[in-house]
């Protein structure tokens, strides 16, 4: 009696359910143990089916051969999957030329196959018992890569149009989740590349900061050397030394003066990563007024500095080396007969900024992107190393902050940075952004 209409559309419901079941199965697992997924979805689609034994096969089209991969059989039934490694494809031309159509290849009833000789189809599949099967291709970006199959041991079986949907979605499903496998794969690999690159890239910057501190540090000493017996012998000869004399020797200690002005630039922005003291409260109006104790201001220019700034925490030398350099920077850069500096910040819930403003000679705004770099100055005077902006710069970045420049010539410069509250508030009163 041949099934009711009701029972084959909830056969087929039931089928859909698996199929959606195995999907999200792939979808949330974690496919580290990627074939221990695939042989438990095989094995729920054979049993569905009525198969006993369902597998996978890959082809390679450079040896012209395909390789069972995956095998699930049936309680009783004999595996074949070590007997068929390298099977050449012109046994199977039928199934391959169907494939490479994308359509399923099936055979109801295998002993109604023709009698094609010793390598053909009826020959390769009777001796595994098979009485029918089906195979679904498989592709992936286009290219036929392999296929699933179902074959039928016990008893003939035969699938309709519906059931041939199912299993080749089935099939695309393996194909994404190998690629997802795959995807997964490389990203880990370009993570242990990037991880190796990194520690790479810190080491050489941690050898060349020490490089460059052990350098500018044997640098001081010969240089003090050098300033001392020029001195002196200027101070023991001054009344025998003529004018034309005394310029290059003056010229001597100006240029030992400005080496000594340079190393001390490097040695400070080698130290700016490296200082390991513990982090504190820093009162940055306390901070400010010790900074201006330890500056030259000229009587010309007045230094307004905001009597409410906050309280970081972080390293007190690197807070003071940021205010120093920028305060100085404006002091240099005054052309005005009244001159003045000012000194604030303004806050939100995740950021206080600050800045340095002045009404000095002003920077063109095409050597914005030149002002931070290393060595870099926009005159040449022995007043200045060219790294203080660098200095401030890289410890911007060492508190995760940002620092930019806004500026009119002949009307003066605003410097401004900010520092995430994330980095500069103490834990234990931690701002938190609503």
């Amino acid at each position: 009696m041949p099934p009711k209409k009701d029972q084959i559309i909830e056969r087929q419901l039931r089928f859909q359910q698996l199929l959606i079941s195995i999907s999200t199965t792939y979808i949330n697992a974690d496919i580290s143990d990627i074939d221990q997924l695939i042989h438990k979805s095989l094995k729920q689609m054979g049993e569905f089916v009525g198969s006993d034994r369902s597998y996978i096969f890959s082809y390679d089209f450079v040896n012209n051969t395909t390789t069972n991969t995956y095998e699930w059989c049936a309680e009783g039934i004999k595996p074949e999957i070590d007997n068929l490694k390298d099977i050449p494809v012109d046994y199977i031309p039928q199934w391959l030329e169907a494939h490479r159509k994308g359509e399923a290849f099936w055979v109801d009833n295998v002993s109604k196959l023709p009698d094609d000789g010793e390598y053909g189809l009826r020959a390769i599949l009777e001796p595994q018992g098979i009485k029918s099967l089906i195979t679904i291709p498989k592709f992936k970006n286009n290219e036929l890569v392999g296929f699933i199959g179902f074959d039928s041991v016990k008893k003939l079986n035969k699938y309709n149009d519906h059931e041939k949907e199912i299993l080749f979605v089935y099939a695309n499903m393996l194909v994404n989740l190998r690629q997802r496998k795959e995807y997964e794969e490389r990203i880990k690999a370009q993570e242990v590349k990037k991880q190796e690159l990194l520690e790479h890239l810190s080491q050489q910057n941690k050898s060349l900061s020490e490089y460059a501190h052990m350098v500018s540090h044997d640098l001081k000493a010969p240089l003090i050397n050098i300033h001392t017996l020029v001195s002196w012998f200027m101070d023991d000869n001054k009344d025998k030394i003529s004018e034309s004399q005394w310029y290059p020797l003056q010229q001597v200690l100006f240029n030992v003066e400005k080496m000594d002005l340079l190393i001390k630039g490097v040695l400070d922005y080698s130290t700016v990563d490296r200082i390991d003291t513990e982090n504190s409260k820093v009162d940055l109006n306390k901070l400010l007024d010790e900074v201006l104790q330890t500056m030259l201001i000229p009587k010309h220019i007045t230094v307004n500095i905001d009597t409410n700034m906050p309280t970081l925490f972080g390293n007190t030398w690197r807070f003071k080396q940021v205010f120093q350099n920028l305060i100085l920077n404006a002091v240099k850069y005054s052309d005005k007969e009244q001159g003045y500096v000012e000194v604030s910040y303004t806050e939100d819930a995740e950021h206080f900024q600050f800045f340095v403003k002045d009404n000095g000679v002003g920077i063109n705004p095409n050597y914005f992107h030149k002002i931070f770099k290393i060595f870099t100055k926009l005159e040449s005077t022995g007043a200045s190393s060219g790294i203080g902006l660098s200095i401030v710069e890289k410890i911007i970045k060492f508190y995760k902050g940002k620092i930019w420049v806004e500026s009119e010539e002949g009307r003066g410069t605003t410097f401004y940075f900010n520092l995430p509250k994330s980095e500069v508030v103490q834990p234990d009163t931690q701002i938190k952004v609503q």
